[in-house]
């Protein structure tokens, strides 16, 4: 039964590869520039609030330093979905980030994820790629009263991924990294309730994405496309106006109870009977892609950056202002220059 992938939804698009994913929804508003955009590595470096150089030299590719106001704005973008979610009443997790490798690969198809996952050697342990694969094991084994139900959790969390295979770690910047901060939605439900719930989980992120001031659309996924595990998905992307595209931001999925079985997790009702429950999750918000998008599409002429309005509480600014080379500073380099000379010559 582990084998047998999950049923597919009415609603699922038949087709044959991602290219026959089905747009369904758009919100936001595509920014018009009357000057070319700047990609987000070239903001970052000229601003000086992000060094990939650094971390390519001591890490690798797909790792970064944060500096700054851009790292005030990661802290904020997280502080921003946890308090928008506990406003909706779910329950706040900081889950493990090390798990053993049967709660691990119970999220998905162990195939899909394995080359994915970073091994702690000598140990059963793995560094989680997603908070889901931690709230998803937190009820392993247990049975839960069907009054319990819904149970509905966010976790914020590091999630570190190989991403080994077709993608790869080659792009400099923020949008594929082996590392990255991560705000999750899950629930745990009684089956009839995972349709409706699905709907309740993909108006959450959208309503994060229009509080944020970002052009998206949402994409359901195809037959092709849709992962052994699940029921029904769709991607939410954002748009990039320097690569003229949308890009997936989060991910949402019912997987009924194909994750539920691999880990024993019932729930129980009023006459004492047992059922597999059903899960669902979907991404609150993943800061560095975030960033992209908000650096990309707030840039100004100048090269500063307006910060979204639900975000200056927590950053404590409005813009990340754009480094301005005055008359003083080319002085005060030349005579720095100067001192070190004289210096060179003692």
């Amino acid at each position: 039964m582990l084998k047998i992938p999950n049923f597919i939804s009415k609603e699922t698009p038949k087709g044959k590869d991602s290219s026959e994913n089905k747009e369904y929804i758009v919100g936001g508003k595509i920014p018009k520039f009357n000057f070319t955009p700047k990609n987000h590595v070239e903001l970052c470096e000229k601003l000086g609030i992000a060094d990939f150089d650094a971390s390519a030299r001591v890490s690798g590719n797909g790792f970064y330093y944060l500096k700054n106001e851009l790292a005030i704005v990661n802290q904020a973008l997280i502080r921003f979905a946890i308090d928008f979610m506990r406003k909706k009443d779910y329950e706040y997790i900081e889950p493990p980030l090390m798990l053993n490798a049967k709660s691990i690969y119970a999220s998905m198809d162990k195939a899909a994820i394995e080359q994915s996952v970073y091994e702690i050697k000598g140990e059963d342990l793995g560094l989680i790629g997603t908070a889901e694969q931690s709230v998803l094991a937190m009820h392993t084994g247990q049975v839960i009263p069907e009054s319990q139900l819904p149970k509905k959790y966010f976790a914020y969390s590091m999630c570190f991924r190989k991403e080994v295979g077709a993608h790869g770690i080659n792009e400099k910047g923020l949008w594929r990294t082996h590392q990255f901060n991560k705000v999750e939605q899950f629930i745990f439900c009684k089956p009839e309730d995972s349709i409706k719930l699905y709907e309740e989980l993909l108006q959450n992120s959208r309503e994060i994405l229009d509080a944020l001031e970002l052009p998206y659309h949402v994409i359901e996924i195809c037959t092709g496309d849709l992962g052994d595990w699940k029921y029904r998905s769709a991607d939410l992307e954002v748009w990039r106006p320097t690569t003229k595209s949308y890009g997936e931001v989060m991910s949402l999925s019912n997987c009924t109870d194909y994750q539920a079985r691999k880990l024993d997790i019932k729930c129980l009702d009023k006459q004492g009977n047992r059922r597999v429950l059903h899960t669902l999750n979907d991404t609150a918000l993943a800061t560095s892609r975030i960033m992209v998008a908000l650096l990309e599409n707030n840039q100004r002429e100048d090269g500063s950056i307006a910060i979204p309005k639900v975000l200056w509480p927590y950053t404590g600014f409005k813009e990340i202002k754009a480094k301005v080379k005055t008359k003083e500073n080319k002085e005060e380099k030349k005579e720095k220059k100067e001192e070190k000379t004289k210096i060179k010559k003692k």
